[in-house]
């Protein structure tokens, strides 16, 4: 290759310019999508340190789809530089596929952006101990993803020439026939809008339902099912529709947990009763874990077949289930040494044979006497 040759293609004329051309786009887009990934991590690495929480979902959210964005554009370039010189007729679709690339890129910003505002802000909130219903968030950013990719993939339509009133005409048409063919399907996705409307119970929740085995703590709630895991750790994957014709139990929301004991003490006690009920009734009422504010009651109640009972009805003022046992313990045996303090014992089963006239025996091998027969 002479001098002559070699100025002419650093011209960018000649046969092999378009060559060069080619070659220095596609060298400046590999060293600005470089520069922006190195810049962006900078920024990121400053910003976490804020308080806000937009900055840092942005940056998150920016980097892979602006890498997109960077190469569609630019090798969209390169191809027209191309064209230019082959003019073959695959280059007329660069321009329509270029578009579709850019509001790809945009719709995966967007949708990545929606996810990092939801993590940030539900990482803050726990952090700093505040409450967070992860149900309504899942819900809201779903929704927002649907609207997104919906809004996208119209959009792409009339970029590619579709006309958007006959696209939604024949979703209406075809929205008919989809939901004859996809009832269930549906009424699982409405059974999960009502889900997350009403909020019967969150992510988190202890459920249970009187009307099927299902008792469990809530997983996930999604679009068509919702996960249980179940005390001995086993997952139950439910329809969503199933919740519209059932009873749920939502104990996580119990104000209080309630103690309702019966105690037997036995007849020989009788006189002890009043004085054990008033000291156990006191006892309750100075207990520290027992809620005052409620009904608390210790009644004798009834005369059993071997006792004579008397019933504890209180509530705790811890709702979890742990420690509610705990304090049922302590109540319990703090009753137990009332009891023992009276003298009275806590009775058991037991049963007496009366036997109406003595009875005589004889010497071994000898029938008994008859009463009233001489011997």
């Amino acid at each position: 290759m002479d001098l002559t040759t070699l100025e002419t293609w650093l011209r960018l004329e000649g046969p092999g310019g378009w060559i060069v051309q080619v070659f220095l786009v596609v060298l400046g887009v590999a060293v600005l999508d470089f520069a922006q990934r190195r810049v962006v991590r900078r920024l990121h690495a400053r910003l976490t340190a804020t308080e806000n929480l937009w900055d840092d979902a942005l940056l998150d959210a920016l980097a892979p789809p602006l890498s997109l964005l960077i190469w569609v554009v630019g090798l969209a370039f390169a191809a027209d530089i191309v064209a230019g010189v082959s003019r073959a007729p695959i280059f007329k679709a660069v321009p329509p596929v270029r578009d579709v690339a850019v509001i790809v890129a945009i719709t995966w910003f967007l949708l990545r952006m929606v996810r990092r505002v939801q993590a940030t802000w539900m990482r803050r909130h726990e952090a700093r101990g505040e409450p967070v219903d992860r149900t309504s968030v899942d819900a809201i950013g779903r929704l927002v993803r649907v609207a997104v990719l919906i809004t996208s993939a119209l959009v792409a339509m009339q970029t590619l020439g579709y006309s958007i009133s006959g696209v939604l005409a024949f979703g209406g048409i075809g929205g008919i026939a989809v939901g004859f063919a996809a009832k269930d399907l549906l009424a699982n996705f409405f059974g999960g809008l009502m889900i997350y409307l009403d909020r019967p119970f969150s992510v988190g929740d202890w459920i249970r339902s009187p009307d099927r085995e299902i008792e469990g703590t809530v997983e996930a709630i999604g679009w068509r099912l919702t996960r249980i895991r179940t005390f001995d750790k086993r997952p139950l994957y439910i329809p969503n529709a199933a919740f519209a014709s059932i009873t749920v139990e939502n104990p996580s929301r119990m104000t209080h947990r309630r103690i309702y004991e019966t105690i037997g003490l036995r007849y020989a006690d009788a006189g002890r009763m009043a004085g054990v009920t008033a000291d156990v009734k006191a006892m309750l009422e100075g207990h520290p874990e027992i809620a005052t504010d409620q009904l608390i009651m210790v009644h004798f109640v009834s005369f059993g077949p071997s006792s004579l009972d008397f019933f504890v009805y209180c509530f705790t003022r811890t709702k979890v289930w742990a420690e509610y046992h705990r304090v049922k313990q302590d109540v319990l045996l703090q009753i137990e040494a009332i009891i023992a303090r009276h003298g009275a014992e806590i009775a058991f089963p037991t049963r007496t044979v009366h036997v109406p006239d003595p009875v005589a025996f004889g010497p071994i091998g000898t029938p008994a006497a008859e009463p009233g027969r001489p011997q």
